[in-house]
């Protein structure tokens, strides 16, 4: 087994270091400081492909393998973990859930805007008793009578890009009665009315990523965004859960760098 880094790869990962070098480093401080993402940055990220790195490039995206988003990750985290986070919970959590269950449909209208990156995604899991215990999860989604939408109430914590993301990925039970195995997915959109995105929560670290609460009142979510079938939502989070622990990986192995690299200097 061959350990060493293609050319084409050495050649991704030198990008990612100059572009985490002259764009986001001379402003991370600031951003943290202020808790507040740069959305200058975030078009200039998309202008780079790293919104959409690991994906096909017949949904608009560039077509490498994982190695080469693990490597973006890792130069981005090095200056900055809220690049690192902005960057994981869009690739690793939102669209892999419409990549790998999404209808034709629902990849072209959602996930080729994701991957292309001229809009970012949110994974809306956790609640405010319902953290790593997906199973605790009490929002729901109640099918109208005549069968066109869902309508979902709830709401969700810290949920990182929420405070610009355009498509959330919502989880929310479908039938009650059923725990876990009754919990479904949906994509919602921003504009969707009943949505509303609270004040960025207050953080020890890795503060300028956007992380708030979602709540979601009485919102009409059409039957046909709701992703794989009823009572797949348990299944679809933890494998969108289990990928995302290659990005978080990744990020953790950059902040540590970008660490020592600070200390040898001091």
């Amino acid at each position: 087994m061959a350990f060493k880094l293609t050319k084409t790869q050495m050649l991704q990962q030198e990008l990612f270091r100059k572009f985490a070098e002259t764009e986001i480093k001379p402003i991370a401080k600031d951003m943290d400081e202020a808790e507040d993402y740069d959305r200058e940055l975030l078009q200039k990220l998309q202008k780079i492909g790293a919104f959409g790195i690991p994906y096909s490039r017949e949904y608009g995206g560039q077509g490498a393998d994982v190695l080469t988003y693990t490597l973006c990750m890792e130069e981005m985290s090095k200056v900055d973990a809220s690049t690192g986070i902005t960057l994981s919970v869009h690739t690793s959590l939102c669209c892999p859930c419409i990549n790998e269950f999404g209808t034709e449909e629902q990849k072209q209208k959602y996930l080729r805007p994701l991957v292309d990156g001229s809009k970012i995604g949110c994974f809306g899991l956790t609640e405010p008793g319902a953290g790593t215990d997906a199973a605790g999860v009490k929002t729901t989604a109640d099918k109208t009578e005549d069968g066109k939408y869902y309508v979902l109430n709830g709401t969700k914590m810290f949920t990182t890009n929420s405070g610009f993301a355009d498509t959330f990925i919502v989880f929310a039970l479908t039938d009650k009665s059923k725990g876990p195995k009754g919990m479904s997915a949906f994509i919602v959109e921003r504009e969707f009315e009943g949505l509303s995105v609270g004040p960025n929560i207050e953080r020890m670290g890795i503060r300028a990523a956007s992380n708030c609460e979602v709540i979601y009142e009485n919102v009409k979510v059409p039957a046909e965004n709701l992703l794989g079938k009823e009572g797949q939502g348990y299944k679809i989070a933890m494998t969108a859960l289990g990928g995302g622990r290659i990005g978080i990986g990744a990020q953790s192995v950059g902040i540590a760098q970008g660490a020592i690299d600070e200390t040898l200097k001091y």
